[in-house]
């Protein structure tokens, strides 16, 4: 069985499935590398509009494999702490790779996302969530620290710093109602109905055109960086004289008064 499957649901759109469901997906090496074999397909240039992320069985992911027989995530340093750091930065590392992927991905969260499994969430740029779904950021119960994986930048981002303080700082596991209360997820679902609505907001995604979309993505995690608003209007203005030496505003008026869908330019 491999860790993580991807599959081509339809043309520009593919699932990402972690497939550790005995383990309730929990992160081990092998997961980690089948995330970088999926992370390099959808990097391909034009090879896909949108992605889904979800989980195989009962949980989208538990975090990391604590059981002691998982794989790996590193070979072995020459000192513990070593190769604890390699072990650490490799997922950190992913993560990032996930979030700056060119397109957008959608995570469909099907059952317990705590740990490492928030935090494949919060790098998503859609959450929707099962009813069955539930999240907490679990580090501190473990006898660490809940600064992991980018939980402590993306977070406050999303539900607003006192919200992640409160959940941070207690590692408390909330439903996917309250999920949905404070915006960590923008829809929640009946458990059968989970990957056709992940699939609907992929489509409606993909609908967009490529450039657009793409410059969106990217300029939305510069402007979050942005020191002020001045920055992030200057990021906007250049993306936007850029995006207009497309056809598509063109294609757009046109589409519109022939009351027909438009026909993009490819990316």
């Amino acid at each position: 069985m491999v860790a993580v499957e991807l599959d081509i649901l339809e043309e520009g759109i593919a699932q990402v499935t972690l497939n550790r469901p005995a383990q309730l997906n929990a992160i081990d090496g092998s997961l980690i590398d089948g995330m970088d074999s999926a992370l390099d397909a959808l990097s391909e240039p034009g090879a896909f509009r949108a992605a889904i992320l979800t989980g195989a069985g009962r949980g989208f992911c538990s975090g990391a494999d604590l059981s002691a027989k998982g794989e790996p995530w590193t070979p072995p340093a020459a000192s513990p702490f070593k190769t604890m750091y390699d072990a650490q930065v490799r997922l950190a590392d992913q993560y990032t790779r996930l979030y700056e992927l060119p397109i957008p991905v959608v995570a469909a969260v099907n059952g317990v996302a705590v740990g490492g499994g928030l935090a494949f969430a919060l790098h998503c740029d859609v959450r929707i969530a099962s009813e069955h779904a539930r999240f907490g950021s679990v580090f501190i119960k473990a006898g660490l620290s809940s600064m992991d994986m980018g939980t402590s930048y993306l977070l406050p981002r999303i539900v607003g710093a006192g919200v992640a303080r409160e959940l941070m700082l207690t590692g408390r596991i909330i439903d996917a109602a309250e999920a949905y209360r404070i915006s960590l997820v923008h829809e929640v679902v009946a458990p059968d109905d989970l990957l056709a609505a992940a699939l609907r907001m992929a489509r409606t995604i993909a609908a967009n055109n490529a450039f657009g979309v793409w410059q969106t993505k990217i300029g939305l995690n510069t402007a979050l960086d942005a020191p002020s608003l001045r920055h992030a209007k200057e990021i906007e203005n250049r993306t936007q004289i850029l995006t207009g030496f497309t056809n598509n505003p063109t294609e757009a008026a046109r589409a519109h008064r022939e009351k027909r869908d438009p026909v993009w330019d490819q990316l």
